[in-house]
């Protein structure tokens, strides 16, 4: 049996939490009419044509793929630095776990620290044809307009600097975004059934906001202590048969 990475597990529910942000969900169908070029109507549609489908099918997936080039390319290049600072990985662990509940502290508004995080965005006004416009959206999506998301998925690039290899904190962050594009996805398919959650969710953002700072803490505690490490081997003695 593979051994079990604690880390991937925490990665996909932050993917999961990035996508129920407020600065993303509430815009999930304008992001799905502005990549697919379908109407509104055509996209709520209760039983859409096969030509809608497959049209938001294809879109989305270039999109996704878009934002999850740059989500991994980040996740190589922070495991790159971290094993350079291979021995300062101790306090490089310290002061990522402080930086991580510093993030989660504002995630639930306790702190602001909007102006040390900054909101520059990235926007593409008029989206380039085809599906490779798509892919172009996806990138831009992942390299500014993530004001929301950015202490999420800060914090799991800290973690991705203490993984020992750049194929790991690649694959930390290719879980991050399947997290963050499985929701997305199927929310394009079925955007009549997403409208009908989000009118029942968005009374509760501001719970949801709260607990993924409280998730952070905790994340940024288990570094700062290093049991994050502890439990992921933990974890692979006992369901991957190590000794």
């Amino acid at each position: 049996m593979e051994p079990v990475n604690i880390s991937f597990a925490g990665a996909f529910l932050a993917g999961l939490l990035s996508f129920l942000s407020p600065c993303v969900l509430p815009l999930i169908p304008s992001y799905v009419t502005y990549i697919t070029g379908l109407s509104f109507a055509d996209l709520k549609a209760e039983h859409p044509s096969h030509a809608v489908r497959r049209q938001t099918v294809l879109h989305s997936l270039f999109f996704i793929a878009g934002f999850t080039a740059v989500f991994v390319l980040l996740g190589a290049s922070a495991t790159y630095l971290g094993s350079f600072l291979q021995e300062h990985m101790n306090a490089l662990r310290i002061a990522g776990g402080i930086l991580i509940i510093v993030f989660g502290i504002h995630v639930t508004g306790i702190v602001d620290l909007g102006a040390l995080l900054g909101e520059k965005r990235l926007t593409i006004h008029r989206k380039p044809a085809g599906y490779l416009g798509s892919f172009l959206v996806g990138l831009a999506f992942a390299a500014g307009w993530t004001p929301c998301i950015g202490p999420i998925l800060a914090s799991i690039l800290i973690i991705a600097a203490t993984e020992e290899k750049v194929f790991h904190g690649m694959a930390l962050l290719l879980v991050y975004s399947a997290g963050l594009g499985t929701p997305f996805f199927l929310s394009s398919l079925a955007l009549h059934r997403f409208l009908g959650f989000f009118n029942r969710y968005k009374k509760h953002i501001r719970i949801m906001e709260i607990a993924t700072g409280v998730f952070l803490i905790i994340i940024g505690i288990m570094v700062f202590t290093n049991y994050l490490s502890v439990l992921s081997r933990y974890v692979t003695i006992l369901f991957g048969g190590g000794e």
